[in-house]
């Protein structure tokens, strides 16, 4: 699919450049910010006015996801060469989310702060942020947000489809299958180790719906990514073209002055929200868009991605939410295929960085296979998006993903088996003698953005050994951590205010009868306000935060999952200008 909206090259057209406050001046200042650079092998003449682009690269080799974006830099660098800029590459945090202990999402601002600095610090007109992995571009693009540069996103792209005897596997997905299989005495410790070289065989994210593939997919929908950015494979040379025409189009968009701010709108967001519940995204999405928002200036809140997404049904039969893996969603169309199926939903005026609105995208679209990208009259469910829960576990929220639910489970009461924190849950979790039952519901705290500290993604509790041998594959799990993008069950998550904050969830007990009703959107525990009001927070009461270095400054200043988990202090943005020199 070619939709471009890129310029030549137009001398007669010299814009007031940011770089040439540093490279333009005839003085020492100028003398030494150009000196150096000529160092590097540089012509004289690449400082002359024309736009310098910025390649902000995650590329780690203790990244799998990212390993190959060392690689990728040099496509876009081609496109900013042949459109008259001048490419710099530069390195920031990179987050490896199956590599980082405790949480990689605990470093998600770290990151948004490192990329911030970086972009203002530096004599750049735009920005091309390179990520994939899943908390890599969603800090990258808070970090430019706050910064408001043009900028453009190009992500790793999906690994091929894995394969184990025969039949095609899922990332994550199907090591959550498997491990309870494992536990359930239906597959060996061999066969489940036999899986691992065939589910990651190429280079790129996780090939099911999971948090990478859902923030690149939705970043078409953001209009800052260009058409298939979502779902090409990484190591296709689609990807590598992608790069390419993306270091053309940064270039028009330095010329043009179109910065991040007039693609980031309501609407955009709007649009975003939209198309994550069609495609079955990430449940991580949501403390995203969240954060990305408030740091842009855009108002949203936890409940747009309920009331946005009613007549959201699930369009993409991908995994977990369904059947097939983001090669078939590539090769079936695609994002703009998902933005032809919802036609009139989406904002079709919101413009992108390919030149094209969305409805130009979608009118261009073609959608070869009906049963990966679905119609809205026959979806592959009819519940998709996000469910936001309320209630006295939950005053300020908390979510779920229908489309990955066990349908029988989303009305539900059942008594509470409470985990202390993931050390309690790991150590008695498979005890025989463990008092539970299909019914009950596992409630595990301490696992929020300041408790863990984090909020990993352990929120999709394994269920009991002792059920998994029985063939009960199904339970209610109720936490203030998160889950992969990968991951599926009737999983309540972000439940907020966290229990190490102060939240009801930490005045649960064991015992307690809680009720889950999605229809009507209910949370709660049936115990009376009275009887609440007198217990210990045993997890708020057991709470110190890291003595020492970024945990610290993470556990005493992160806001709640209902609005993004950022640092409080970093809401808006410094913008670009720097007035000081260094020298």
């Amino acid at each position: 699919m070619s939709i471009q909206g890129n310029s030549l090259p137009d001398d007669k057209q010299k814009p007031t450049l940011r770089s040439q406050e540093a490279y333009g001046k005839p003085d020492k200042d100028g003398f030494i910010h150009r000196s150096w650079m000529m160092a590097q092998g540089f012509p004289e003449d690449v400082f002359d006015g024309r736009p310098v682009i910025g390649i902000c690269n995650t590329w780690s080799e203790i990244t799998p996801c990212n390993s190959h974006l060392r690689e990728l830099a040099e496509y876009v660098k081609r496109g900013v060469w042949e459109m008259g800029g001048l490419p710099l590459e530069f390195p920031v945090t990179s987050l490896g989310e199956t590599q980082m202990r405790p949480t990689a999402m605990l470093f998600r601002n770290l990151l948004s702060m490192d990329v911030e600095e970086s972009i203002r610090g530096n004599p750049i007109d735009g920005v091309v942020l390179l990520g994939g992995c899943d908390k890599t571009s969603p800090g990258q693009l808070m970090g430019a947000a706050s910064v408001d540069l043009p900028t453009i996103i190009v992500s790793s792209g999906p690994m091929l489809n894995g394969k184990f005897r025969g039949r095609d596997i899922g990332s994550g997905t199907d090591v959550w299958k498997f491990d309870a299989e494992v536990k359930a005495g239906r597959m060996t410790q061999a066969e489940f180790s036999a899986a691992e070289a065939g589910m990651s065989r190429s280079r790129g994210v996780c090939m099911t719906m999971g948090s990478a593939s859902s923030f690149a997919s939705i970043a078409e929908a953001l209009g800052l990514a260009l058409p298939m950015n979502g779902t090409a494979p990484g190591v296709i040379a689609e990807r590598q073209r992608m790069a390419h025409q993306a270091g053309r189009e940064i270039v028009r968009l330095v010329k043009d002055g179109l910065k991040l701010s007039h693609f980031l709108t309501r609407e955009a967001f709007e649009n975003a929200i939209k198309v994550h519940s069609a495609i079955g995204g990430s449940t991580n999405t949501v403390i995203h868009l969240l954060a990305i928002a408030r740091r842009i200036g855009v108002e949203l809140s936890l409940e747009d991605f309920d009331t946005l997404t009613q007549d959201i049904p699930l369009l993409v039969n991908v995994q977990p939410s369904g059947q097939y893996l983001m090669e078939e969603f590539h090769y079936s169309g695609g994002v703009p295929g998902v933005f032809a199926r919802l036609g009139s939903r989406l904002h079709q005026t919101a413009p992108t960085v390919s030149g094209a609105t969305i409805g130009d995208i979608a009118a261009a679209a073609n959608i070869w296979m009906d049963d990966v990208i679905c119609t809205v009259e026959k979806p592959v469910k009819p519940d998709a998006g996000t469910i936001v829960l309320k209630g006295n576990i939950a005053p300020n929220g908390a979510i779920m993903k229908p489309s990955a639910a066990s349908p029988a489970l989303l009305n539900h009461t059942g008594p509470a088996l409470v985990f202390e924190d993931i050390e309690d849950y790991k150590s008695r979790i498979d005890d025989p003698d463990l008092d539970v039952t299909k019914d009950t519901v596992l409630v595990l705290r301490g696992c929020g953005p300041m408790g863990y500290p984090g909020m990993p993604e352990v929120g999709n509790m394994a269920l009991p050994r002792k059920l998994l041998a029985q063939g009960i594959s199904y339970m209610v799990r109720v936490s203030d951590a998160r889950m992969s993008g990968t991951a599926y069950g009737t999983v309540v998550l972000h439940v907020s205010p966290e229990a190490a904050a102060g939240g009801p969830l930490g005045l649960i007990r064991t015992g307690d009868m809680i009720t889950l009703n999605a229809s009507k959107r209910i949370l709660s525990v049936d115990v009376s306000d009275t009887v609440l009001a007198s217990r210990d927070n045993p997890t708020q009461m057991a709470f110190k935060p890291v003595s020492r270095g970024y945990a610290h400054l993470y556990q005493t200043r992160v806001e709640q999952a209902d609005v993004g988990c950022d640092l409080d202090f970093l809401k808006g943005g410094s913008g670009s200008e720097v007035k000081r020199e260094s020298h």
